[in-house]
């Protein structure tokens, strides 16, 4: 007798022992504190913008343009049937740095693989960013971001005020999956007065 629920089962314990968190990931990996990730994440932010700028010149636009951005420079998803991930940014309005934020995501369908890669979503507006700073703001994992090289983002535009572009780092990941990325703001402590 063949047991349909087995499939499943398996494919979710194989893909919990892919989780960054999982003991068979962390098992040799050293603890880092929350200052040392937060430094890293504002030494890996400079870079990722450069990358995206010297692979198609014609984003600066949108960094010019639009009223704010989050840079993700590394988001990092598995998934065998079942798929999720997460991530770490900075949030800038006009220009400026004003907090970090937390991309997850879940998905369910026809998927298989591992896969790093960077994101940065641009606001084009007050409204747009305001949503995003209240943590009223998901869209579809699987929504339309423009893959960034050479010349892609001349036609692109933004859609519900945001705008999309990824690139990736490592990895490859076979997906017909549905989903959602859900997205946290917290804004960047005020620095103590004297």
């Amino acid at each position: 007798m063949k047991k349909p629920y087995l499939i499943p089962l398996l494919a979710a314990a194989m893909f919990c022992t892919l989780l960054p968190g999982s003991p068979a990931q962390s098992a040799d990996k050293p603890k880092v504190t929350a200052a040392e990730a937060r430094a890293q994440l504002a030494k890996d932010v400079p870079p990722t913008i450069a990358t995206y700028k010297k692979a198609d010149p014609g984003i600066d636009r949108f960094f010019k343009d639009s009223v704010g951005y989050v840079v993700f420079p590394r988001v990092g998803k598995v998934g065998l049937i079942i798929g999720g991930g997460d991530g770490v940014g900075e949030v800038y309005e006009k220009g400026k740095l004003i907090g970090t934020a937390t991309i997850t995501f879940g998905t369910i369908g026809l998927q298989a693989g591992a896969q790093e890669f960077s994101q940065i979503v641009f606001f084009k507006d007050a409204a747009a960013l305001d949503r995003f700073k209240q943590n009223n703001f998901e869209f579809a994992a699987n929504a339309s971001a423009v893959i960034i090289k050479a010349g892609a983002s001349g036609g692109a535009d933004y859609t519900n005020g945001v705008a999309v572009f990824t690139r990736s780092t490592s990895g490859a990941m076979f997906e017909a999956a549905l989903g959602t990325q859900k997205f946290s703001f917290t804004a960047e402590a005020a620095p103590a007065k004297k």
